[in-house]
C-alpha cells in the first residue's frame, strides 16, 4: 500500500522509474490517496500523472467508511491487475 497525496513539488525524472520497480515487486499495489474524497478530483498533478501509471487500485482514505471499505478488498481475493485508470472517478478518467 502507498499512501500518499500525490502532491510532490519535486518530480523527477526517477519517479515513473522507481513507481515501476515497485509495482513488479509487489503483488497487488494500491494507492490510498486522501484527495479522493472530494468529488470532481482530478489528478493534475505531475506526481500523481507520473504514479497512477503503476498502482493496480487507487482508493480514498479519509474516514473510517473509506478504511471499512478498505478491509472489504483486503479481505477479498486478489483481482487481476487492471490499469488504475479503471478506478478513478468517471469525470477523472479522461484527465
Amino acid at each position: 500500500m502507498l499512501i500518499t497525496d500525490g502532491l510532490d513539488r519535486d518530480v523527477g525524472i526517477g519517479l515513473a522509474h522507481e513507481m515501476d520497480r515497485l509495482h513488479r515487486s509487489c503483488r497487488r499495489l494500491i494507492w490510498l490517496n486522501p484527495l479522493l474524497r472530494y468529488e470532481g478530483f482530478e489528478p493534475k498533478s505531475l506526481g500523481m500523472r507520473a504514479m497512477l501509471p503503476h498502482v493496480d487500485e487507487f482508493r480514498p482514505v479519509h474516514n473510517l467508511e473509506s478504511l471499512g471499505n478498505l478491509v472489504e478488498v483486503l479481505s477479498a481475493p486478489a483481482p487481476r491487475r487492471l490499469s488504475a485508470a479503471a478506478n478513478l472517478p468517471i469525470g477523472a478518467r479522461a484527465a
